[in-house]
């Protein structure tokens, strides 16, 4: 006999956990799926641990320029191993949390891998048992499984770490070779760095962050040269020999040897193992088709995050499943608007974003548009001289007065494009920040003083 739910949700990841819960206190009966540890990527292997070691990594810098304020230190020592260990427990932690507020909300959890045996129905292996012990049913089902790292289909791959992999390790080589050009290739390139990690990074096109403001971009590239990282571009990656901790990376156009070598090549829906072809659901380029309600092409069966692979962002996948438990269950209207989504790298320097890049503007409203910038070395380096410079850019259409981006590479970037991406939610037009009094000294001041 099937036990039966008003909802099962497939994934305890932040989005799945988001419209759980928020179904849950609707008064639903809600079973959540999860096979591995609940928290989802963002809490277990991605955005959490991750900016804890973007933290860890700083200290490097600031003891680099701590001289310049006066400051001496003598006999200090990087002790990767206690770093990673330390985000391990705070992982740890914050996987209980999550487990207890499920338990408060009222949600049933359920460890195992689920996978589709119809419509309505879905089996449940344990992560030790091969064998299907338990099957759920449910009048809605929501897929929430998330996405997962790729790893490249060449020779010696098995030898690369992905993404997952560098919060499990004890420590870190002295030279790290990492692949790709994207925001976790930049952030980890950067993290290594500042630990004292010697990292080449080969990148398959001719510029970093592809889809970002083009400035930005090549703001970031200069200060990660400036921070010895050794950037490689129009290098595409052919093959790896030798064995862990002494191999070989060949090229295009040469070879490396390196201690680790880091596959930041991108992620894709983690669709293994679902069976949802049984269920009818339409799967195209390998990401869940749904409508802006997010429900595939069979009715009751819904999907968010990652696995449609639209934005793959934590919020967005938190804001569609708690849009989704409050259509479904406290008839409100509206769904997710995905126009003016703020997005940050963690690099070193950080670059955050909201609204069209220059480019993208440009296309959109050719010669309508209007650019506003200041760049100049951020207060917190005037003494050492040393770290990039700050760009901070403004892009205004020219006929509506309205700025259509944000855009900042330097300290503290994401923080002020948080609050930023909130005056474009609400139309503001240059005019809007020439009125806001400014704060002084900051680095923020200078998106209300640019002319």
């Amino acid at each position: 006999m099937k036990d039966s739910f008003d909802l099962i949700v497939l994934g305890a990841g932040s989005g799945g956990l988001a419209a759980a819960k928020r179904a849950a206190s609707y008064g639903a009966k809600v079973a959540i799926i999860e096979g591995d540890r609940v928290g989802g990527t963002c809490v277990i292997r991605g955005c959490v641990p991750k900016k804890l070691l973007v933290y860890g990594s700083l200290y490097g810098h600031y003891l680099e320029n701590a001289s310049s304020y006066g400051v001496q230190f003598s006999g200090v020592k990087f002790d990767t191993g206690k770093l990673l260990s330390n985000v391990r427990k705070e992982v740890d932690r914050l996987n209980k949390l999550h487990i207890q507020f499920l338990s408060k909300s009222g949600v049933e959890l359920f460890t195992g891998w689920g996978r589709f045996t119809g419509p309505n129905s879905i089996s449940i292996r344990k992560s030790d048992d091969k064998q299907e012990n338990l099957e759920l049913s449910a009048k809605h089902i929501l897929v929430a499984v998330g996405g997962q790292p790729i790893r490249p289909d060449i020779k010696g791959a098995s030898l690369g770490w992905v993404s997952d992999d560098m919060f499990l390790q004890q420590t870190y080589p002295e030279k790290v070779i990492i692949i790709g050009g994207g925001f976790i290739a930049c952030e980890f390139a950067s993290i290594l760095n500042g630990i004292g990690v010697e990292v080449t990074q080969l990148v398959r096109g001719p510029e970093l962050l592809r889809g970002f403001d083009l400035e930005l971009a090549r703001s970031l590239k200069e200060g990660m040269k400036g921070n010895g990282i050794d950037l490689r571009f129009n290098t595409s990656l052919l093959g790896i020999e030798g064995k862990n901790g002494d191999m070989t990376v060949i090229t295009n156009n040469n070879k490396y040897n390196t201690a680790g070598v880091l596959f930041a090549v991108g992620r894709k829906p983690y669709l293994k193992g679902l069976d949802i072809d049984k269920a009818g659901v339409r799967v195209m380029d390998n990401k869940i088709e749904v409508d802006q309600f997010n429900m595939t092409n069979i009715p009751g069966i819904y999907a968010i995050g990652d696995v449609t692979n639209r934005i793959n962002l934590t919020p967005v996948a938190i804001s569609e499943g708690r849009n989704f438990s409050d259509r479904l269950y406290a008839n409100k209207d509206g769904f997710v608007s995905y126009q003016l989504v703020p997005k940050a790298v963690f690099s070193q320097p950080e670059i955050a974003s909201v609204g069209l890049s220059e480019e993208e503007a440009f296309n959109k409203f050719p010669g309508q548009i209007k650019i506003y910038k200041s760049t100049f070395r951020p207060m917190s380096n005037s003494l050492s001289q040393k770290g990039g410079k700050c760009l901070m850019k403004l892009i205004v259409e020219i006929k509506s007065e309205k700025i259509i981006g944000c855009h900042m590479i330097g300290e503290h970037s994401a923080e002020i494009i948080q609050m930023a991406s909130i005056s474009l939610m609400m139309g503001a037009k240059k005019e809007d920040f020439d009125k806001t009094m400014a704060l002084h000294p900051t680095l923020a001041e200078e998106f209300v003083t640019m002319k």
